[in-house]
């Protein structure tokens, strides 16, 4: 039926099958005052079907009696032909046999007509019968423009889905598609709970690198976290560098928010060493994470302009969630006591300290986070301390970090006890906990080019603080691990 739709413009067309022409000229005068009815007149049967594909026909007078070929075949191959299966067809005959009728219809005719008829009979039936059939192409050809939308639909959706995927959760993506007002700017305030991740010292790292090594690992890092926090249906709200910000409880609000995201950072941190050992496979250094997490209300929505904006969350509570992050180093999980509350018993307490971050009016407790039972049951490897005491100190300089650039003042100092990744350091300069310094090796053996980034995680009254490393140059490294050895 496709084809008779591409051709017909929807008038009434009638087209004649019948061998004599008398009967084909009289038929023509009964409808010559009918002008939205075209006529047709075909006396060679082995041509009907031919002539039928060419005009289109939306009624088909067809004689029984013809010389070339039995009527009733013809019906039989108007009925098999694609362009003329639906076309309402009536059969023209000089006799009333009941036989000849019940054969008609049951090979596929439509009416039955003893020739020749009244006139008025013979246009009523016409009309009626091309009328139904106009009907059914309009009803059938807006159907299959329903369905080609539908088709233009679903491909744009799928390039939407394949494009906007690569960026933001599927929540937003169907938001966008589903929702005749996703893309309306403005927003609401909700309560969310948000997750800002951040590999530690990667910006020193990525100084000494070519800038496509630096992609590459920003790439591998980027791929296994997008793939963990889609797991968790959290939305990502944007990368920054090689900073990952992520709402849960947007745009779709759950119930179990704050447990996914803290179930969704346990698995991050995990995931760490399989990210790691991608990196080594390519000859690239071992880069750690730390992730903080905040609960709070925030303002959610489509934010910007009319040609650009985006779908993200603003408030005091974001920028806690990442002053909550700095504190971090490397394979730590540090959350606020909103998060706490919100999550109950299930989580693992290695330790709590109070801060003082930028832009709150006072003090604030943060909690150390290894693990998160429940459903989940998902823990970080506890960190065995073993500091090895040195019978030959190593001689050291650190300045403190002043936001992300280091102090002018410069302090001296000996590592007294080393261990993985962290370190004992005397010094006549004091540093509270979680104060950022900058270090250089003195050594007689070897002048190291580079400096070491750490974060003072103890501090004791004698001139000791204990430290962890957040990025150490290859060379210092090698260095370090000569002096336990």
């Amino acid at each position: 039926m496709t084809d008779t739709l591409n051709l017909t413009q929807h008038g009434i067309i009638v087209l004649l099958v019948d061998d004599q022409p008398i009967i084909g000229e009289a038929v023509r005068r009964m409808l010559s005052a009918e002008k939205d009815i075209e006529f047709h007149h075909c006396s060679d049967p082995t041509s009907a079907i031919q002539t039928a594909n060419r005009i289109s026909p939306t009624v088909i007078l067809q004689d029984l009696v013809m010389p070339e070929m039995d009527g009733l075949r013809l019906v039989r191959y108007f009925r098999a032909n694609s362009s003329t299966r639906h076309v309402p067809l009536i059969v023209l005959s000089t006799k009333e046999e009941a036989s000849t009728k019940a054969e008609s219809f049951s090979l596929g005719a439509n009416d039955y007509l003893v020739k020749l008829p009244d006139k008025l009979e013979l246009i009523a039936r016409i009309r009626y019968h091309s009328e139904g059939y106009i009907h059914l192409l309009e009803r059938n050809e807006a159907f299959d423009e329903l369905l080609k939308s539908r088709k233009q639909l679903e491909i744009r959706n799928r390039f939407i889905r394949k494009i906007f995927g690569r960026y933001l959760s599927d929540d937003v993506v169907d938001s966008i598609l589903e929702s005749p007002e996703g893309l309306k700017l403005g927003g609401e305030k909700r309560k969310v709970t948000i997750l800002m991740s951040d590999l530690r010292g990667f910006s020193n790292i990525s100084e000494q690198m070519p800038a496509e090594d630096v992609v590459s690992i920003i790439n591998i890092y980027l791929e296994k976290m997008t793939e963990i926090i889609l797991k968790y249906q959290g939305t990502i709200d944007e990368f920054i560098g090689d900073a990952i910000l992520v709402i849960f409880g947007a745009p779709m609000l759950r119930d179990d928010d704050a447990v996914r995201a803290m179930a969704c950072a346990m698995e991050m941190q995990l995931a760490m060493t399989e990210v790691n050992a991608k990196n080594q496979e390519k000859g690239y250094p071992i880069i750690a994470q730390g992730i903080g997490i905040n609960t709070g209300e925030v303002v959610v929505g489509n934010i910007g302009s009319e040609k650009r904006s985006k779908y993200g969350v603003v408030g005091r509570n974001v920028n806690l969630a990442s002053r909550i992050e700095s504190y971090t180093v490397g394979g730590q999980v540090l959350i606020s006591e909103s998060t706490m509350t919100a999550c109950g018993t299930i989580l693992r307490l290695n330790g709590q300290m109070e801060v003082m971050p930028k832009g709150v009016d006072k003090p604030i407790m943060i909690y150390d986070i290894g693990g998160v039972g429940g459903e989940y049951n998902l823990f970080l490897p506890k960190k065995i301390r073993s500091l090895r005491t040195l019978f030959h100190p190593i001689p050291v300089q650190f300045r403190i970090l002043e936001g992300k650039y280091p102090g002018k003042s410069l302090y001296s100092g000996k590592i007294i006890r080393l261990g993985d990744g962290e370190a004992d350091i005397e010094s006549d300069q004091n540093c509270s906990v979680l104060t950022n310094i900058v270090l250089t090796v003195i050594s007689e053996k070897k002048e190291f080019s580079e400096s070491a980034y750490a974060k003072v995680m103890a501090s004791s009254a004698n001139s000791v603080f204990n430290m962890r490393f957040t990025s150490v140059p290859p060379e210092m490294e090698a260095f370090l691990k000569e002096c336990l050895t």
